[in-house]
């Protein structure tokens, strides 16, 4: 992999985690999307919790799993910030390493590549197309044959 590609992901990766960490935080706490559509029909308190009505969001039950990452936090920190940023941060690592090595199974191998990288890219004169026209005879010369 050349230098440049090599900056390039590296500053990717480095905006990825700055991202992850820190402006997670500030992301928005209403519910949008599917939580939003599950509470439809139902009425909350002034903590958010449902008191009434009939919505999906009624037959909510916590994880049964669990983990350690659950609810956008690490269990176990206390600090709410520096939770959701280290499961961020951890998350970014995690889906970085599993693509990075999806490519590198998945990478192309030439089977002389430990050789010589030069074999990877033919000279002209040895391509097909080239010498294609060079069996035979071309100069219009008699060839032997019967006679008869």
């Amino acid at each position: 992999m050349r230098k440049r590609s090599w900056g390039f992901l590296v500053g990717g990766l480095l905006v990825a985690l700055l991202l992850a960490g820190v402006v997670s935080n500030f992301a928005s706490g209403h519910p949008d999307g599917l939580d939003s559509s599950l509470r439809e029909g139902c009425t909350f308190d002034a903590d958010d919790t449902i008191t009434g009505g009939d919505c999906p969001a009624r037959q909510e039950k916590e994880h049964e799993i669990g983990g350690p990452l659950a609810d956008y936090g690490i269990s176990g920190v206390d600090n709410d910030f520096l939770s959701t940023g280290l499961s961020g941060v951890l998350g970014v690592l995690l889906t970085f390493a599993v693509g990075a090595g999806g490519f590198w199974l998945l990478r192309r191998r030439s089977p002389n590549a430990a050789d010589d990288p030069a074999d990877d890219h033919p000279a002209a004169e040895d391509h097909p197309a080239d010498t294609a026209g060079r069996a035979g005879d071309r100069g219009g010369a008699a060839t032997a044959g019967p006679v008869g």
